[in-house]
């Protein structure tokens, strides 16, 4: 026990002497974040305390591999795993630094997280098995390493998602790293052999980045001295997500991601609204915006302080039911995890996180676009074969009057003008006499080519029907067929004046 207390607070010490000076050498080569339209802070900050974290935590990590007694022992039982977890873990601490310093894509930063779980898969960190008690269990086989790469990349992801108020992301991670050392601590002293190593480790592990965190938090919290970054939030997410794997063992699988689950269960559930979010509104998944669960707490009009107590207290209720399951029955571990599952839902729904009606309508309207796109798509093929097997000026016509027809075009007019000013104009026209031109939208094209002495334009006239997406959509496609064919050479057509 004395070793577990040491290791927390010469974390926390060395993380109170490292920080300073982080946010000394972070305003010195200018790492410093300054306020935008995504931020809440209204002065540039330093935005690399991750490095605090890192150091304070790692240094006292490494130190343990010279301890020399019982703890120290069955830290080293596992120095393959661990090796393996630090060396992955300073490759994605490095990747954040790079990030907060020069920027680098979102898929990258998702790519070094991949490989580094990966790399933990072929070290033998993986969720092998999950045992249900009484005798029921679950083998993973080969479906294990892509459960643990979903899960160690999700929580890394979501830790840095939830980096959006003062305090906020580290405080959260506190409280799981707390939460995750009881269990681990009290795992060690029920279990055996490997498994409890496994256990050490993971306390240890945890400890420090307790410690490290609570020393951080002194300067992180509202008002903020320096904001952790990308370098702190996926070094933590990654290092708490790929421990906890370490930590489960064939008895406790169920409890051993139950609880990081649920201490993490804000961060998690936000990510995956906001993913969502950005599906059904057709961005980008990796796109930033202000509708996460914290900016839902702002903007019924708390201040930064106040969200983040919110938090922490939900965080904490959380974690209190869920160390319930490390003294029920199975089943009952597993009724607790799904009531308090329920319970952050709620609490989603209670600050307009979720929202079930706006939700329908937005996959009801990405569905017709889908559909919509789909029949344009189609259509647009069958046209392409037209305009290739025109062999004339009257069929190439004659492709574009169908073109219109089955593209819902108001008009299409071919006009022609001579050197000497004459203009002649071709039109087709659809047969609905009721056209509303306030829902039509009109597009010129130049006809490249054109005879020496005639200017040729086609003006094409599209019914908007819904949407000025789907409307601009097929005149998209329009220009394509057109592009593709050499309509210079059509001459007008006498007495062509509607299809």
């Amino acid at each position: 026990m004395r070793t577990y207390i040491c290791i927390f607070f010469g974390s926390a010490y060395l993380a109170l002497l490292t920080t300073p000076l982080v946010i000394w050498l972070a305003r010195r080569i200018g790492a410093v974040d300054h306020p935008s339209i995504r931020s809440v802070h209204t002065q540039p900050i330093p935005r690399i305390g991750g490095m605090a974290i890192y150091l304070s935590s790692v240094c006292l990590i490494v130190s343990l591999f010279f301890l020399n007694n019982l703890i120290g022992e069955r830290f080293r039982d596992v120095r393959l795993p661990v090796v393996t977890l630090l060396c992955s873990a300073t490759c994605v601490f490095l990747v954040g630094l790079v990030d907060d310093l020069r920027g680098l894509p979102a898929r990258f930063k998702f790519m070094v997280e991949l490989l580094g779980a990966g790399a933990l898969c072929l070290a033998g960190v993986r969720i092998g098995n999950i045992d249900f008690g009484g005798g029921t269990a679950i083998s993973l086989g080969w479906l294990g390493c892509p459960i643990t790469l979903l899960w160690i990349v999700g929580v890394t992801n979501a830790v840095n998602m939830s980096d959006g108020l003062d305090g906020l992301a580290a405080g959260i991670t506190a409280i799981a790293c707390g939460v995750i050392a009881i269990f681990a601590i009290h795992g060690s002293t029920i279990h055996t052999g490997l498994a409890q190593s496994n256990d050490v480790m993971m306390a240890l592990f945890a400890l420090a980045l307790l410690g490290s965190l609570s020393g951080f938090l002194f300067f992180n919290f509202s008002p903020a001295k320096v904001f952790m970054g990308d370098c702190g939030s996926l070094f933590i997410g990654f290092t708490i997500a790929a421990a906890s794997v370490m930590c489960v063992s064939k008895s406790t699988a169920v409890v051993g991601l139950a609880l990081p689950a649920l201490a993490l269960g804000i961060p998690i559930f936000d990510t995956l609204f906001s993913m969502l979010r950005r599906f059904l509104e057709r961005r980008s998944l990796f796109a930033p915006d202000r509708s996460h669960f914290h900016h839902r707490l702002l903007a019924l009009g708390l201040t930064q302080r106040h969200a983040v107590i919110i938090i922490y207290i939900a965080t904490l209720m959380a974690t209190g039911l869920g160390l319930l399951m490390m003294i029920s029955s199975n089943i009952s571990s597993l009724v607790v995890f799904g009531v308090v599952l329920c319970l952050i839902l709620l609490l989603f729904r209670a600050v307009g996180a979720i929202r079930l009606q706006e939700t329908m309508a937005c996959l009801q309207s990405k569905y017709r676009s889908s559909r919509g796109e789909r029949e344009d798509r189609k259509t647009f093929e069958h046209l392409q074969l037209q305009f290739r097997q025109a062999r004339d000026a009257g069929q190439s016509w004659q492709a574009i009057f169908e073109a219109a027809r089955q593209m819902d075009f108001a008009w299409v007019c071919l006009k022609t003008t001579r050197e000497d000013g004459q203009a002649d104009e071709e039109l087709w026209r659809t047969p609905n006499t009721k056209l509303d031109l306030s829902q039509v939208i009109t597009m010129t094209i130049p006809l490249r080519g054109s005879k020496e002495g005639l200017s040729r334009q086609l003006e094409i006239a599209i019914s908007v029907n819904g949407s000025l997406e789907t409307a601009s959509r097929r005149a998209t496609l329009i220009g394509r067929l057109i592009d593709e064919q050499d309509l210079a050479a059509v001459a007008p057509i006498a007495g062509k004046g509607r299809l």
